[in-house]
């Protein structure tokens, strides 16, 4: 999950759009960010649900709310805040992001692809989106579309190493082991670290 000051830049993007929240809205979002930043999250989530109380439509406080809930481990939280958020400004794909990765954590995999998928279909330029749908659909034995976005991903950022990685999986899973070996490798050769379990899976299929 992305830290949540991306939501900077779409605001700067968008800003002319935009409802500019009141100075009270303001004052507490701000004071939230900076109690966020010192790791005082009970604080910082009180700031940021009086910047929302406030304004009513500061998706961004709803954003930093998801990524405290994150930290502390609160997944259900983390998919009401992001949901929140693109209820407010439907736009922002990072929150339909955010939203995704929760869900598939929860293994609700289905509100997973379609939160990832909005999420790509507004910005195709966020990896770890793709590569969360990747997972979202391996998870749902959907192998040949999880192949199929993996290498999406990859055309996108080819030194993805994560992306690699799960795509290596999917090939595994259907037992293509020249291509899971030929992508474990790519992984492994851009640093990722690869589950010494896979590794010895893929062992006796090495050439």
């Amino acid at each position: 999950m992305k830290n949540p000051q991306d939501a900077e830049d779409f605001i700067a993007e968008h800003k002319n759009a935009a409802e500019t929240p009141g100075e009270c809205a303001s004052v507490q979002y701000n004071r939230g960010v900076s109690l966020m930043k010192q790791g005082r999250y009970n604080e910082a989530i009180a700031a940021f649900e009086s910047a929302i109380a406030d304004s009513g439509r500061m998706f961004e406080a709803c954003v930093n709310l998801g990524y405290i809930y994150f930290k502390l481990g609160d997944l259900e939280k983390v998919a009401a805040c992001n949901q929140r958020a693109v209820e407010i400004e439907p736009r922002y794909a990072r929150g339909y992001a955010n939203l995704g990765f929760a869900y598939l954590q929860m293994a609700r995999t289905d509100e997973a692809i379609a939160a990832l998928e909005k999420a790509i279909a507004l910005n195709p330029q966020i990896a770890q989106a793709w590569s969360n749908l990747v997972n979202a659909y391996i998870q749902n034995g959907q192998l040949d579309k999880a192949i199929e976005t993996g290498h999406k991903l990859l055309a996108l950022a080819p030194d993805f190493a994560l992306g690699h990685n799960n795509l290596a999986y999917a090939y595994f899973l259907k037992e293509d082991f020249s291509r899971a070996v030929e992508h474990i490798d790519r992984a492994a050769a851009l640093g990722f670290a690869v589950h010494p379990e896979f590794l010895q899976a893929l062992e006796p299929h090495r050439s």
